[in-house]
Formats: structure tokens, sequence, C-alpha cells
């Protein structure tokens, strides 16, 4: 996927003008920590226009310049966010506006022009080479390479064809060879366009409970020094002196977290971003911050930790069954079966154990599956033959639970469970011939990713409607540290309920509609956007590709989102250190000689150092946008040395900095006697 980078003229030229626009007192209030600057800055001109000060005109003049461009510097910051969101917006709204759809007319191939807004649900459109998709659908005929570019940012073609997990279709990509047939699954003013419009248009984003939290506390710090800087000119009357308004606003603002303050709303929304940018909607900035929170990861089996179409790999007859009649019975049986696993047991039975090709007869009567009975089949000439789980196959045949063959059944499909298979039982007229072995094949990668997850100290979960002994060979097999084997939608929410009364943040993944009510009591629901209407509306996050794995990279976006602002804040709280360094031995030098001690910069005089001090807390804001919205480098390891990495890299970093741009600053402006 593409990154564009964060400083291109199409990006800072707008947001210099939207930084402008957030000046605005009603904008800027919702931002307490530059407010405060702002209305210092606002004091000292107006000192300055009256003559209030008996400092130096150029003095207070380059003051009230670094005040107000410490101001802008975070406003910019908050605007080049918002932009880079917007940008992709603009680009989705003009392929929005372009889009026209071939409505189709009847079976044949005739269709009318209409625009994509009229389409409804459930109506089939053609898309031929060249054509942009008009809707979020779903491929029912045909295959083709469709860029997908302007959604995702990735430049290679993807395959998108009918029957398969790759079936599902976006609004605004384009075809570029062959043609489909796609059927509308997006309810109007619903489909993938207009919810990235508005996710990436909502610069009025709630915020999180972590950034309020850290909001309040930098309001918090902010009054505790505006008290504490308002006792000082009583001190300096009682030394038989006085401070200057200016200096004391120049202590306040180095004082005050400006530099975190000016960047939390950009991380916030970069976060946000980032998610987009992977092609994942979250309905909230809660849900991105509670994934780098979780605790217990619950993924489903098929699908997430397997490739998710089990294989027949064999079958075992029961002692005096011959494994052609098996291998009949099992063909028989699966040729109306148009799941994956039906057509993996007839192509068994014709590739391995050489049955003849043939149809179902015309007076067959198919057996269809259901939840209930979970056994299906087929009635040949008054031939039952029946294939299912081994206890369905049992209740369909009551008489059959209690023989020997009931006995020599259970240890086989015992055998097969044990080896992480699934097993399937045959029984044809009320006799039970064997069963046949479904592999479940676990993924390539997945163990690795497991054990990453671990490293993170995130409990795995498998949920499976599989039993436990398969469960269990196919959870050793994948390395996860746990698994819940026949798990109903009631055993799913107990589950969850059981992990978050415990205090642990759980998430999940779901594209059914019986996922939906543990996606809705999930800390973080990812829903696939081929899954059903519920699941998609029960979850708080929607994953466009429709990849059940991508929460794990979700849980390391959320993590990295964490990270970045608490990274920036011990970088902020300590770099502030150097900045008192710098700028208390200046004002009270002149009161109190035995201070100077304290300049242990050797900074060239009072007014350098706070000019300095001022300039670098300027600077560093726009010089930290970069990694706010790039985000701080994650890699999975315990909160412990997490701690200890950040700490010494940004809270050594924070102090360091200060003290070597301090200085340099300082020779700067001592150099072209600015102070």
């Amino acid at each position: 996927m593409t990154k564009p980078s964060v400083f291109t003229a199409d990006l800072i030229l707008p947001a210099i003008g939207d930084a402008f626009k957030k000046l605005n007192p009603r904008q800027l209030v919702r931002n307490p920590v530059l407010f405060t600057t702002a209305v210092v800055a606002t004091l000292l001109t107006v000192l300055l226009l009256i003559g209030g000060e008996r400092l130096a005109v150029g003095f207070q003049v380059q003051l009230i310049v670094w005040l107000w461009l410490t101001v802008l510097f975070g406003t910019f910051a908050e605007a080049l966010a918002e932009g880079r969101g917007r940008a992709q917006a603009a680009s989705l709204r003009a392929a929005k506006s372009e889009l026209k759809a071939k409505l189709l007319l009847g079976t044949d191939d005739l269709y009318e022009m209409v625009a994509a807004s009229q389409l409804e649900k459930g109506e089939v459109v053609l898309v031929e080479t060249g054509d942009l998709i008009p809707a979020d659908g779903e491929v029912i005929e045909g295959v083709a390479s469709v860029n997908e570019a302007a959604i995702t940012g990735e430049s290679a073609p993807v395959i998108r064809e009918a029957g398969g997990d790759r079936s599902a279709v976006t609004a605004g990509t384009r075809v570029i060879s062959d043609r489909i047939k796609v059927r509308v699954t997006q309810e109007p003013g619903q489909g993938f366009l207009d919810r990235m419009i508005a996710l990436v248009e909502g610069a009025e984003r709630q915020k999180t409970p972590n950034e309020i939290a850290l909001t309040i506390l930098l309001v918090g710090l902010t009054i505790i020094f505006l008290i504490a800087v308002s006792t000082i000119p009583g001190f300096a009357s009682y030394a038989g002196g006085g401070v200057p308004v200016a200096i004391l606003a120049a202590l306040l603002i180095t004082l005050i977290p400006t530099t975190i303050a000016a960047l939390l709303s950009a991380i916030g929304i970069a976060g946000m971003d980032r998610l987009v940018r992977f092609n994942v909607l979250a309905k909230s900035g809660r849900a991105v911050e509670a994934a780098g929170d979780i605790g217990v990861l619950l993924l489903d089996k098929t699908g997430t930790i397997t490739i998710g179409d089990r294989q027949a790999s064999a079958l075992r007859p029961l002692s005096g069954v011959d494994t052609d009649t098996l291998a009949s019975a099992a063909l028989l049986a699966s040729l109306s079966d148009e799941t994956p696993e039906g057509r993996s047991i007839v192509m068994l039975a014709r590739q391995k154990y050489a049955m003849p090709t043939r149809e179902l007869p015309s007076d067959a009567k198919v057996i269809p599956f259901t939840a209930q009975t979970r056994v299906s089949g087929v009635e040949v000439a008054g031939v039952v033959i029946r294939k299912g789980a081994v206890d369905s196959i049992l209740k369909a045949e009551p008489e059959l639970a209690d023989t020997p063959a009931a006995a020599e059944l259970r240890e086989i499909t015992d055998e097969i469970a044990r080896s992480g298979a699934t097993p399937l039982a045959v029984s044809r007229d009320g006799k039970l011939l064997g069963a046949i072995a479904l592999k479940d094949v676990v993924k390539a990668g997945v163990r690795e990713r497991f054990a990453e997850l671990r490293r993170m100290g995130i409990r795995t979960v498998m949920i499976t409607g599989d039993n436990p002994l398969t469960a269990a060979a196919i959870a050793a097999e994948a390395g996860v540290d746990d698994f819940l084997a026949e798990a109903t939608p009631e055993d799913k929410l107990e589950l969850i309920r059981k992990e978050q009364a415990g205090g642990r943040l759980v998430a999940m993944c779901g594209d059914g509609t019986n996922d939906a009510p543990a996606l809705a009591q999930s800390d973080v629901g990812v829903a696939m956007n081929t899954g059903t209407q519920a699941a998609r509306e029960a979850g708080n996050m929607v994953d466009l590709d429709s990849d059940p794995t991508k929460l794990i990279e979700i849980v390391g976006l959320g993590k990295q989102l964490l990270m970045t602002r608490g990274a920036l804040t011990t970088f902020s709280v300590a770099n502030d250190v150097a900045k008192y360094f710098a700028i208390i031995p200046a004002m009270f030098i002149a009161l109190y000689p035995g201070l100077g001690v304290l300049n242990v910069m050797g900074l060239a005089s009072p007014e350098s150092a706070i000019l300095s001090a001022i300039i670098f807390n300027a600077l560093i804001i726009p010089a930290l946008v970069p990694l706010a919205l790039k985000g701080v480098t994650y890699k999975p390891m315990g909160a412990g040395p997490l701690l200890a990495r950040n700490l010494a890299i940004y809270g050594l970093g924070g102090l360091l900095a200060p003290f070597i741009g301090i200085k340099l600053i300082d020779l700067a402006v001592s150099g072209f006697q600015l102070a």
C-alpha cells in the first residue's frame, strides 16, 4: 500500500490556511494549553502596542512572534493530520460523482445506464473492462482483474470472482480485464464510499477516554503553573526587584506542556487515518484505542487459523465394509452437496478410489443439511444414505447407538479427530459404513503470529464448532493459548463476559448473524465487509478486505497509537526540564546571583536564554509532526521492557535534546545579536 509523504505541497498549503482558521477562539478553546498560549501572546501584543513594558522593543517583538508561531504550529499539526484524510475523501467524492451503472433488465445482457445512487440492494449490474464498479456488491458471475488503488492504495490488481472468498467488490474500483455481474449488497447511502467520506471528514471526532484523561492532566498542569507563575512577582518584590510581564509569560509557556498539547489531536486523527489506509473502518476512536489495550483475542478457526475449506483426505471403512462400498455411498451422499467439503469428497472418491463419474438419478430425493439435524444425504430407489457428525448420524439412526459398529466408529472418529481432522460418519439403510476425514489446513505463518501476540501479552483463544479432540489438535498445531470447542453463540457471549469480568479487554472477529451478539459485546468487534448486515452493525470496526487475520494488525495499530501518545508525552515532559534550567536562572540571576550555578548551559545572557527557550519550545512542535503522524515503531514485547525502551529513547532523548537545541539557538541568537 502506498503511503504519501507527510510534507507535500498538496497537503502543506491547505494545512497552513486551515491553521490560521483554527485560531478562531471557538475552535482553539478545545485545546486549553494552546488557548492559554494564544491568550498570553495576545496580552503581550497589547502591552507592546500600548508601551506597557520596559523591555527592548525588538526583544518583545521576537517573543510575541515565537509565541504566535507556537500556537500556529500546534493548529498546523492538527490541520495537516486532517488534511491527509480529506485529500483521500476528495478523490473518493470525485470517484463517486462519476459512477454510472449498467443495470441488468433480465436474464440476458440487456441493460440500461443509471446513476449509481439509484441502485437498490439486490439489483444486478454488469461491469465490463474499463468500468468503475458502481456499488459495493458480490460477484455472482464471471471473473475479472480489479484495480483497487483508489481505495486501498495498492497498485497491483486483484482477482475477483464468483463463488469464492474474493467475491466481494467495492464501489469506486475499476475492472481492468474481462467482465463480471455484480449483485448490489449495500443499502442506499451506506456503501464504502459514503462511509469512508464520512469517516475521513469527521474532523470533529469524539475524543477517546485516554485522550480525555490526558487533556484533563494537561489542563491541571496548566492551572498549577499559572498559579505558580502568578506568585513570582510577590517573591521578586520581596527581594527588592521586579519581573516584567513578558518574562513571566515566557516562563509560563515553557512550563506548561505545549508540545504534547499541540500534537495530541494530530496523534488521534493520524491513528484513525492509519487504520483507514489499512482498509479498516472504525466507528469510533475508542475502538482503535481499545485495540491497543486488549488482553484476549478470540478468533474463529475456519478462515482465520485454517485456510477455510476443509478437504476430504481419507475414507475409513468399518470392519467388514468394503472400501469401494464406503466410497460409493460417500459419493452419492455428496453429489448434491455444493459446499467445498462436499465437492472435495466427490473429488476424493473419483480420483483416489476410482469411483466412476455419475450423476444423481432423476428420481433421487436430496436430504438437505440443516442446523438442527446436522445431516445431509440422498434417497435413491428407496435406499437412504446419510453423512454427518457421528452424534447426528446416531441420533438419526437411534437403533445403532449401542451396537459394536457404533463403538468401532467412535474409535475411528476419535483417531481422526486427534490427528486434527474433522470426521464425518456415513450410513446406508440403517447400517454404519465408516467415516470420512476432512483435513483442516493451518495457514502458513500463523504459529509465528500467535507467538508474536504472546510477546505482546495477549492471550489467543480459538473458537470452533468442532469436537474437543479436533479442536485440541488444531489448537496445538496453530499455537493458540486456548480453544472453545462446539461453540454456540451463547457460548461465545459467555466467554467474552467472563473475560471482561476479569478486567480484560476482548477482541473478536466475525461475519455471520450468529456472531452479532459476541461482536456487540466485545470491546473490539471486527466485522467482515462480506458478512451479514447484522454482523456489520454489531461490530465497531469493519474490515473492507474481509480478512479475519487482519485483527492481529489492528491490535498492532492500536498499540502503536497508545505508544505514540505515551512516547511524545514522555518526551514533552522530559524536555521541559531543560527549559527550566535555561529560563529560571535567567529570570532571577539579577536578584539572586547564586542562581548562576544553575546556568549549566552557559547561555550568553538572560534575554538570550529566555528567547532561546521560547524558540526551541516553538520549533520542537513541527519537528515532531512527522513522528506524530507516522506513529512510533511498535515491536512486540512485554510491558516492562516496552516502558524501559520508551524511557530510554523518549525520556532520555527528551531530556538531552533541549540542552543541545537551546544551546545552539543561543549561539545563533547571541551571534546575530538578536537579544
